[in-house]
């Protein structure tokens, strides 16, 4: 036995196409009429008088037939439209009567569970609503399978965001409500216990704290952690913390945005750790400060890789300070990784338009196998330029992480680079960070990182920046490697020592003056 599914939306566009189509035929033949069904002849004689007759003839009968062809188009057309309005009445038809079926069903089998706890076993979570201005919880999802219902909004003034329902077995978790002003935000619902995502935080009010992401027990993402809210007249709201991810698989929710305020950037949310198999999360970007001498938010540190397997998170940007004297802020520190993985890279530091730059984050350090993490770069300021972050170093086989570069200085002090990770069995050392240029003077280069204990290369040390300063020393081979190379300095600084070699190597050459 065949069977045939028809979409009557298809099928309202198939003969809307036809009758344009149609059209087109029938104004070409119209155009085509009066040349072809009246021909002149080509001279006086009789011969081409009947040869005009004979092709005028043709014309004639192609006209009739054409006629012919356009009804029966037209009625074809009619009729797509007919099917296509009679399969939209039997769907609407049989909707309600499954609709209703369907919910009969769900109230048997719900029936049981519902009276005794409460609870659904199959089906979703209300939506919290918002009572007297607070945001009430969003209901849990049905304990088989369902998703926990949205928390609601707070709309007073410090109240908060309800949290997001949990779910059930199977199911993702809500996500938490808006704070009112100054209110935070709603925290995540539960993943289900076996499989399904955490809820994400609500949004913190003006100047509130974001809302945490919901975690995933077993296998699932964490939420992500809400965004704190700004405040144009005083701090901005710290990012809520992303969400663990599942114990045995599963990535952790990043970290929410701190909000932007005058005097202080909310701080970044941290980043979810992974607890197996699943890479760390993002830590969250600090918010700005748009006030005189104001400080720009802390990134938020990046989440813990799985300990199996999983890279580290990143660390969230520090925030920028855009008024007068003003400190960008510091880069967050980069999650470790687990047994194999490499390490989180480190922040950027906030940039100060008329201040200090911040700070680059700290990278991660590998797993047994992985490199290290990169350290952030130091964020640009006119007084002094943020200093880079220092790379990662591992813990057994792979590469130590560069260092960050320092920040600018358009009227100061460039800052450091950040020195490069080593250590381990097996490794290279990372190179160093250069230094941020600067109009009294440069930032000095970062060092290279040492080798592995057995085999490896030290790193290269970093060039200064451009403004007068020392490069950095190259990295030391410890048994098997080279020497890592000096760094270049600049306007009379040193040029860094080159890396000694070991007993199987080559030590580097010195950086240039």
């Amino acid at each position: 036995m065949s069977y045939v599914i028809a979409m009557p939306e298809m099928v309202e566009t198939a003969a809307t196409g036809l009758a344009g189509i149609g059209s087109t035929i029938s104004a070409a033949n119209a155009a085509a009429a009066a040349q072809t069904t009246a021909v002149l002849a080509a001279g006086a004689d009789e011969v081409s008088a009947a040869i005009a007759a004979v092709f005028g003839t043709h014309g004639q009968a192609y006209q009739a037939v054409s006629a012919q062809a356009a009804a029966f188009h037209n009625q074809f057309v009619q009729a797509l439209n007919f099917g296509s309005g009679a399969y939209a009445a039997t769907e609407a038809a049989n909707a309600s009567p499954l609709q209703t079926l369907q919910h009969d069903v769900l109230g048997v089998i719900n029936a049981p569970t519902e009276a005794l706890v409460g609870r659904p076993l199959i089906g979703n979570g209300a939506n919290g609503q918002t009572v007297n201005g607070v945001g009430q919880p969003g209901g849990p999802g049905g304990i088989l399978f369902g998703h926990g219902g949205n928390g609601g909004n707070g709309t007073n003034p410090g109240a908060p965001g309800g949290a997001g329902g949990p779910a059930g077995l199977i199911g993702n978790g809500g996500m938490g409500g808006q704070g009112g002003i100054g209110g935070p935000g709603g925290a995540g619902g539960r993943g289900g216990w076996l499989i399904g995502a955490g809820g994400a935080g609500g949004a913190g009010g003006a100047g509130g704290i974001g809302g945490a992401g919901g975690n995933a027990p077993l296998l699932g993402h964490g939420g992500a952690g809400g965004a704190g809210g700004s405040d144009a007249t005083g701090f901005g709201g710290y990012g809520g913390a992303g969400g663990r991810g599942g114990r045995l698989e599963g990535v952790g929710g990043a970290g929410g945005a701190g909000g932007a305020g005058l005097t202080d950037g909310g701080y970044g949310g941290a980043g979810g750790s992974a607890p197996s198999l699943g890479h760390g999360g993002a830590g969250g970007a600090g918010g700005s400060a748009s006030g005189a001498s104001g400080v720009g938010g802390l990134g938020g540190h990046g989440g813990k890789g799985g300990w199996l397997h999983g890279n580290g998170g990143t660390g969230g940007a520090g925030g920028d300070a855009t008024g007068a004297g003003g400190q960008g802020g510091h880069g967050g520190d980069a999650g470790t990784a687990g047994v194999f993985g490499n390490g989180g890279h480190g922040g950027q530091g906030g940039t100060a338009l008329l201040g200090t730059g911040g700070d680059g984050g700290g990278s991660g350090n590998s797993g047994m196998i992985g490199d290290g993490g990169d350290g952030g770069n130091g964020g640009a300021g006119s007084i002094r330029g943020g200093n880079g972050g220092d790379g990662g170093n591992v813990k057994l086989l792979g590469g130590g992480g560069a260092g960050g570069m320092g920040g600018a200085a358009s009227a100061g002090t460039g800052g450091a680079g950040g020195n490069g990770g080593g250590t381990g069995i097996f490794a290279n050392g990372g190179a160093g960070g250069m230094g941020g240029a600067g109009s009294v003077a440069g930032g000095n280069g970062g060092n290279g990182g040492s080798s592995g204990i057995v085999f490896g290369g030290g790193g290269k040390g970093g060039n200064a920046g451009n403004g007068g300063a020392n490069g950095g020393n190259g990295g030391n081979a410890v048994f098997i490697g080279n020497g890592g190379n000096g760094g270049n300095g600049t306007g009379g600084g040193h040029g860094g020592s080159a890396g000694l070699a070991g007993p199987f190597g080559h030590s580097g050459v010195n950086g240039s003056p």
